[in-house]
Formats: C-alpha cells, sequence, structure tokens
C-alpha cells in the first residue's frame, strides 16, 4: 500500500562523517530505522492522502518520491529553524560544491535573519562582489519571485545557476530597493591572502573557511615567519565561515597549547563541552594582534574571534558580525539526499553567546559610502594605528 511505503521510508537515515564549520558531522556510514508509528499517530495523514487521492485532479502524477521529500520538508519547517535543512539528491551535490571551494553563482552566502533572507558577505572578487552586493543586504525576491516564506535551500537554488546566466535580484537596502542583474560565473571561493602594510604589519585576510584553508594557511605562516612583520592584523570581514575543525586549527597558532577555543553546548542550560585547540604550534604568541570582523563574519570566523579575544585580550575593531552561533549535524539518506540538523550552540571561551548576538567589538568603525567611494578603509586604519602604538 503506497501509504504504508510513505511512512516507513520516512525516518530511515544513513549517519555520514566529517566535521565543518557551520557545524557540519559526518562519521562512518550506518543505517537507523525508526518506527514512526510508534510515537505517532498518521491516521491525520492518511486521511488527507486518501482525500488528496480521490479528489486532486492529477494526483496520481505526482511521485512517491515527492511525496516524500514533501512530508520531510514539511516537518523540517515546522521546526522553525533556518539552518535545519533538508537537500534531494540533486540538490545535495550543489551543497556539497561549496566544500570543495568552486561552483557556478554569484558568489553570495546567505542566510535568513528576523525572517528575512540576508546576504551575510558576498565572496571578494565574485560578480556579486563587483556589482556592488553587500552584507546585510536584504534580497526581496530572485527573479521576480519573493523571497518572502521562501527557504534558505530553494533561495540557494535559484541563485545559483550555469555560468553566463543571467539571475535578478531585487535588494533592500536601508529602506530602498535596488535592483542587481548578475551573470553567473564559476565560483572559486578565495581562501587567504596577505600583505606587509607599514613595514612590519602582516595584513592576513581570511576570506573563507574552505577544506583547504589550514594548508594554505601553514603556506602563509612560513611566509610571515620569514618576513620582516613583527605584528599581525588578521582580517575576518566579510569570511561567512566554512569548516569548524579549520577556526580551532588557526585558533592554535595564535594561543597557548590546550586552551579552550570554544565551548559547545546542547542549549543554554544543556551540558557544556570544551574544544581546545588541536596542536598547532603558537608561532604567532607573541606578536602583538589585532582582529577585525563586520557583519558579514559569521560562523568559524567568530569562533576564532571570540577565542582571540577571551585568551589574550585581542581587541576587535569593526562592525557586530552576523552572530550565526549553532552547529549543524550532517545526515546523508539512503538515497543520497542530506538532512543538515542543529544540533549544538557555542560560546566563546568565557561563555559568552554568540547565536543571535555576534561578535561586538572593542572598537566600532563605520565604513561610509564616501568611504566606498573613494576606495578608503577607515577599519584597517584603525587597526593599523592600533598596532603601531604597542609595543613588541
Amino acid at each position: 500500500m503506497r501509504i504504508r511505503t510513505v511512512t516507513t521510508l520516512i525516518l530511515v537515515i544513513v549517519l555520514g562523517a566529517v566535521f565543518f564549520a557551520t557545524g557540519f558531522y559526518f562519521g562512518k556510514s550506518e543505517r537507523v530505522v525508526v518506527d514512526p508509528s510508534e510515537k505517532i499517530d498518521f491516521s491525520l495523514f492518511g486521511e488527507v492522502y486518501h482525500l488528496l487521492e480521490e479528489n486532486f485532479p492529477g494526483f496520481e502524477e505526482v511521485s512517491e518520491q515527492d511525496l516524500i521529500y514533501g512530508i520531510i520538508r514539511g516537518m523540517i519547517d515546522s521546526l522553525g529553524d533556518p539552518h535545519t535543512t533538508f537537500f534531494d539528491p540533486e540538490r545535495s551535490k550543489i551543497f556539497l560544491e561549496d566544500v570543495s571551494g568552486e561552483f557556478e553563482g554569484v558568489g553570495i552566502e546567505i542566510g535568513i535573519r528576523d525572517g528575512k533572507l540576508k546576504v551575510i558577505s558576498p565572496l571578494k572578487n565574485t560578480p556579486a562582489y563587483h556589482i556592488g552586493i553587500r552584507s546585510q543586504d536584504v534580497i526581496f525576491s530572485i527573479d521576480e519571485v519573493s523571497t518572502k516564506d521562501m527557504s534558505l535551500e530553494e533561495a540557494v537554488m535559484k541563485i545559483r545557476g550555469p555560468k553566463g546566466e543571467l539571475v535578478t535580484l531585487e535588494i533592500e537596502r536601508k529602506g530602498e530597493i535596488k535592483e542587481f542583474n548578475i551573470v553567473r560565473d564559476t565560483i572559486k571561493i578565495p581562501s587567504i591572502e596577505w600583505e606587509i602594510v607599514e613595514e612590519n604589519i602582516a595584513h592576513i585576510q581570511l576570506f573563507h573557511f574552505h577544506e583547504n584553508i589550514e594548508a594554505d594557511f601553514a603556506s602563509v605562516t612560513r611566509e610571515v615567519l620569514n618576513s620582516p612583520a613583527e605584528k599581525v592584523i588578521l582580517d575576518l570581514r566579510n569570511n561567512p565561515g566554512g569548516v569548524f575543525n579549520a577556526a580551532i586549527s588557526i585558533s592554535g597558532r595564535f594561543i597557548e597549547s590546550g586552551e579552550t577555543v570554544v565551548i559547545q553546548t546542547r542549549g543554554k542550560e544543556g551540558d557544556r563541552e570544551k574544544i581546545k585547540t588541536n596542536g598547532a604550534p603558537p608561532v604567532f604568541l607573541d606578536y602583538p594582534l589585532v582582529v577585525l570582523v563586520n557583519e558579514g563574519s559569521a560562523s568559524a570566523s567568530e569562533i576564532l574571534a571570540g577565542a582571540l579575544r577571551d585568551q589574550r585580550n585581542t581587541p576587535i575593531i569593526g562592525k557586530t558580525s552576523f552572530g550565526k552561533g549553532s552547529i549543524q549535524r550532517m545526515h546523508t539518506l539512503q538515497d543520497g539526499s542530506i538532512i543538515k540538523i542543529t544540533e549544538k550552540y557555542f560560546l566563546t571561551p568565557e561563555g559568552r553567546e554568540i547565536d543571535n548576538k555576534g561578535i561586538i567589538p572593542d572598537i566600532e568603525v563605520e565604513i561610509t559610502e564616501e568611504d566606498i567611494e573613494k576606495e578608503k578603509d577607515p577599519q584597517l586604519e584603525k587597526a593599523i594605528e592600533e598596532l603601531l602604538n604597542k609595543e613588541n
């Protein structure tokens, strides 16, 4: 019977393996079969199914698989958590492209805040970056389709697309609606850049914590150590996060071995687990340090910034970060679908909440429209000023 097949397949889960920074876990494949009928009365579902089957024109053309996916999405939507999401097999492949560091689209990280679809940050040197999309822009519509009540997954799918094709975004910024016509391209997620400023300050920009960032950071570390640099500006602006373990590893370059980087908790009153540095040598421990953040700094960036402030009193300069302080576990289902479930929240080493609050800078510095037009960076200038006033 078709109903029985649908209800039996809903919660057949295959657990998978890797821990990412916005917090995903994958492990060895392990099938967990659950009989939901023991806890849930499915008679109402059966009644609705029967009514649709008897009365809805073309119901027989709807595949059983699409019905199952619809049920799963409905369960997840009822939780009211934008970070708990479901991806069918086709969308799972697109979703996982982010981890490899390359995909086709416009180059923005997005999230849902206060019920609105917002830009967390545009990725550097991408179509969205060059056309002027900014952190905290509200995406009002995608190709004339309103984003009201649109899921994060659906928005990503609408914005993504083949290289060379156009996507139109209506953006709300400070009460004004602007239209941006963006040509999609191959997006190579930038990793890291650095340069010497003011003769002895290493300005290190981390753009994204993707899967290659640890190797890239190790290479930059060697270059900085062999340079005239005696002080460091760690620039996490517009870094939307990425691989969790990379944030732990990079933290270990700046703080004592064995120190707490972040605290994981099941909730405000839940058990707390301290995650410590993972053995990376603290080669920058004695370097005077300043960290830059802004509204586009999220997740792993906030973990790193919070750890550096709490563990070595590092000054934070810029604007309050995005405030994405939850961790998701990714589970691969039997058909290749993925479900990403919020399981934990994270706090700074001193127990400060990040979710929906962000990292509040010690020194707040605004970048105005005039600064952008004149290509000025008062936040970076303030960071340089702070370091010039510090003794080695």
